[in-house]
């Protein structure tokens, strides 16, 4: 049993019949009142989200996680199929347990959280960024610099990202996984 203290990004907890993940969490302190924690909550079953407010010093339900790392091998309709690279054994995973699925590029080594009772993953890491090389984008518009101006581009993977008007097609990227944008560019 933990408490509200003990919160934080990426605990697992147990909460109306089902184990959910913690996205995002505010302490709370208000002039009048009590303490509280606000919290955003990801089903690592479903994937659905919601948000759940807990008295300060309330007892949460956590549960035992051992974190692996896995390459990302490939995936086909269904699946998203990852190797163990201790002992090499292979794991296929719904598209709802991870992330951001779109920035995962194969080859991709990712943490994946086991749940120690029953042994079956409950979510997947990203690194806090990768390197993906832009496919398409429309070219910058010269002297349109004046403002932080920015244009859709198509990464390797498939996913579309929004940068700079300096990109072109080629430029290799850096993207933070967890909200999905732009950070900076790779020179090679």
């Amino acid at each position: 049993m933990a408490s509200t203290s003990d919160i934080r990004n990426g605990l697992c907890i147990h909460y109306n019949h089902d184990i959910y993940k913690i996205v995002e969490f505010l302490h709370v302190k208000p002039g009048k009142g009590p303490a509280f924690v606000r919290t955003k909550l990801k089903s690592v079953t479903t994937g659905k989200v919601v948000e759940n407010t807990f008295s300060a010093g309330h007892k949460i339900d956590d549960v035992r996680v051992e974190t692996h790392k896995f390459q990302f091998l490939y995936s086909d309709e269904e699946f998203y199929h990852f190797m163990n690279v201790e002992d090499y054994t292979q794991i296929r995973l719904t598209e709802n347990i991870l992330d951001q699925p779109r920035l995962l590029k194969e080859g991709e080594v990712v943490t994946v959280l086991i749940n120690t009772e029953d042994g079956l993953p409950l979510s997947v890491e990203m690194p806090a960024s990768v390197v993906l090389e832009v496919t398409h984008t429309e070219p910058g518009v010269k002297g349109n610099t004046a403002t932080n101006a920015t244009k859709p581009a198509t990464v390797e993977t498939g996913a579309e990202v929004n940068v700079p008007l300096f990109i072109n097609e080629g430029d290799k990227i850096k993207v933070e996984t967890e909200k999905g944008t732009y950070k900076e560019r790779i020179k090679e």
